[in-house]
């Protein structure tokens, strides 16, 4: 391409340069033609009238003439001949120019030749299964008999109309779909996926009939456990313009492509997606497939084994789906408009369920959504079934976060074994006659550091939050204006656990820069008081956490080591070969003294086997655990929502558990005996004691009843 370039620039200076030389020659020439031609008048018209002799001068005048006209010829066409051989030369110069540069890039063109003569299309490859830890399927393809139609069939009016006759679609629907160049000029068109056994029989027997239309197998996604771990396998659909323009995990996608959007089906898109077949066609310069050259069948992609335990993942849908839609699925007949939860191992940071209410089904993605479901899943800022509240839910982390905040205050020497407070259910550390409120309005009377845990005492947490506060640099301190903040971080708050999973969030820890930010327009509230320290210290104001964070969190209380959590355990290849395994990873070791870790364990043991509802709901199942409740809080009118998070075994600590009922009411009558239910199932699982049936799970239906602006706050312990 580049040769033919360089040639075609040469011809065109050659020729530019022969016209140059042309004119120059012709205007230099001119001149002193003209001028002979004027003396040679005035030399005839001198012959005769001079002194000379008439006879002689006539006789020289017959004999010169001729000789004058000639040479005067001569001179006349010189320059013509010379401007024709010059652009003689420049024409046969650039012909031999041309004909070098084609000799030289023979090969070149001769391929550029057979790649317009050849056209390659790529087949779609099946993606592999997803399995759980135990091989249960938890997605598979199912085949789907389809039937498609070459780009030109689209002009035969006789084919369409047989088409719609046999398939029973419109014929002008028929036409769309094969005019559909979205898979590539020359693919072949999907004309109808699905189709009757009996009408493909039809088509395949009567292939005169229908030219240019082929009947095929291909596969599609099949979720066969329906809206099962639905948030953490996600969901698959055709690729659009965005997954074109910005391939997940760079993968290479072409349009038509069915690729992972959400969950595992993201996440793993790369080892998911198989590679494509490839059809090697002769195309006419119209696009029309005159035949096929040759044929690779597609090569399935890799399967994939989670982490996820089925049977205890069923159960727990089940669970959070009666508990907050009970009645026609409806939400609100329940307790709170949403619901999450997720066990992990401590050990390892593999998730054995992680479980979102409301949920959706993926089926309904595969080959597009339609706008009614879409309307179903979007409509609802509250209702959002498509969002996985384990990841991306940000809530307020009420009493759970008082075993960090606790650690931070052991630390700095603001709370010991030795010290006690006075809880009257009020207080006002700062003056400000506006006193914050215990849970326990009556108050807890003298209480210790570890009943301050284990009762959930907010003033003892008060005093704490004020502590840090006096001590920070702004207010004359020795201390950093965020040490607790700084302390809490490293329990990886404030930031993403890294789960192998897209659209995590990272919460939110608030400093006095992050407020003077946010409320960059409000110079009144930029200012960072003695109250947001308080309030953040038992978990409310502005903290925002993900009930995943919360559950890495409390497994580093357990085991010391903060986990990466995965849903991924292996890929096995077509063989059965693990060709990829998941390695697990310490991401962090928070630097706590020892004895304070024993002390807030010890504490969170007493929460589990002290208060009375908690340690009766562990001793039905006769597990020992540590534990911790929550109730957030709102100043809007709002119910509370409802926080526990345990783990087990005591001694050798296993599983972390953290569960969030959004809007469900206190932590200790709501989210405890679910999180206690959560625990029992796993362990028994462990133990071989759990009803291995897995069953089809349903998506939520969209309806809902409004839930009561407040609550009375009865059964609240913490």
């Amino acid at each position: 391409m580049l040769a033919a370039i360089i040639a075609t620039i040469v011809t065109v200076v050659v020729l530019i340069i022969a016209l140059v030389v042309v004119f120059t020659i012709r205007n230099r020439t001119k001149s002193p033609k003209a001028s002979s031609k004027r003396m040679d008048v005035r030399a005839i018209n001198t012959v005769g009238v001079g002194a000379r002799s008439r006879g002689r001068g006539h006789a020289d005048a017959r004999v010169n003439a001729p000789q004058t006209s000639a040479t005067n010829l001569g001179e006349t066409l010189r320059p013509r001949f010379i401007a024709m051989g010059v652009l003689a030369a420049g024409i046969f110069g650039s012909l031999a120019v041309k004909a070098w540069s084609l000799q030289s890039n023979s090969e070149t063109y001769r391929k550029e030749a057979d790649e317009n003569q050849y056209t390659t299309v790529s087949t779609p490859a099946p993606r592999g299964y997803i399995y759980d830890a135990d091989g249960i399927e938890l997605v598979r393809n199912r085949k789907s008999l389809t039937v498609l139609a070459d780009v030109e069939v689209a002009d035969d009016r006789t084919v369409v109309q047989r088409l719609s006759a046999v398939l029973g679609i419109p014929h002008n629907v028929v036409r769309y779909r094969i005019q559909d160049a979205t898979t590539g000029a020359q693919s072949q068109r999907v004309v109808a996926s699905d189709v009757d056994l009996r009408n493909i029989a039809f088509i395949s027997e009567h292939l005169s009939a229908f030219p240019g239309v082929t009947t095929q197998e291909r596969s599609v996604r099949e979720y066969p456990w329906g809206a099962l771990a639905a948030h953490a396998l996600g969901y698959a659909s055709t690729a659009d313009d965005k997954d074109l323009e910005t391939p997940i995990d760079g993968a290479e996608l072409e349009m038509g492509d069915v690729v992972g959007k959400s969950g595992v089906e993201a996440g793993y898109e790369r080892l998911l997606a198989g590679t494509h077949g490839q059809r090697v066609l002769v195309a006419a310069a119209d696009g029309t497939v005159q035949r096929v050259v040759s044929e690779t069948d597609p090569e399935k992609g890799n399967d994939i084994y989670l982490t996820i335990k089925a049977p205890v993942q069923y159960k727990i849908d089940q669970m959070l789906a009666d508990l907050v839609a009970p009645t026609d699925a409806t939400i609100g007949t329940g307790k709170g408009d949403s619901a999450s939860a997720v066990v992990m191992d401590v050990r390892d940071g593999s998730i054995v369920a992680m479980a979102s209410y409301p949920t959706f089904s993926p089926e309904v993605f595969v080959g597009g959504i339609g706008d009614d479901m879409w309307s179903l899943y979007t409509k609802d800022s509250e209702f959002q079934p498509l969002l996985n509240r384990v990841i991306a839910g940000n809530y307020a982390a009420a009493s759970t976060f008082k075993a960090f905040t606790g650690l931070a205050g052991l630390a700095y020497g603001f709370a010991d074994t030795g010290r006690s407070w006075d809880c009257t259910g009020s207080w006002d550390g700062f003056n400000t006659g506006a006193p914050q409120k215990c849970w326990l309005r009556t108050g807890h009377g003298p209480i210790s550091f570890r009943e301050g845990i284990v009762q959930s005492c907010d003033t003892v947490f008060y005093e704490i939050g004020k502590n840090f506060f006096q001590a920070g640099a702004s207010q004359g301190g020795t201390i950093s204006d965020t040490a607790m903040q700084e302390y809490v971080e490293k329990y990886g708050f404030g930031k993403t656990t890294g789960i192998d999973i897209p659209s995590e969030a990272a919460g939110r820890v608030p400093t006095p820069q992050w407020k003077a930010e946010h409320f960059a327009d409000y110079p009144e509230a930029q200012q960072w008081m003695g109250g947001d320290l308080t309030n953040m210290v038992i978990g409310q104001g502005d903290v925002l956490v993900t009930p995943l964070q919360m559950a890495v969190a409390y497994g580093a209380i357990a085991t010391g080591n903060l986990m990466r959590p995965h849903l991924f355990k292996e890929a096995r290849n077509s063989s059965g070969e693990v060709v990829v395994s998941f390695e697990p990873e310490v991401t962090g070791v928070p630097d706590v003294p020892p004895e304070n870790l024993e002390i807030m364990r010890d504490a969170l043991h007493g929460v589990a086997t002290e208060n009375e509802s908690i340690a009766k709901l562990f001793g039905e199942h006769g597990i020992d655990a540590a534990a911790k409740t929550g109730t957030a809080e709102y100043s809007d009118g709002k119910n509370e929502s409802a926080w526990f998070v345990c783990y087990a075994p005591f001694d050798d600590p296993k599983y972390v558990v953290a569960c969030q009922v959004n809007h469900g009411g206190g932590g200790s009558e709501v989210a405890a005996p679910l999180g206690v239910e959560i625990m029992a199932a796993v362990l028994a699982a462990d133990a071989g004691e759990l009803d291995p049936t897995v069953g089809v799970v349903a998506a939520s239906s969209g309806k809902y009843i409004p839930l009561p602006l407040k609550s009375d706050g009865s059964g609240r312990t913490d």
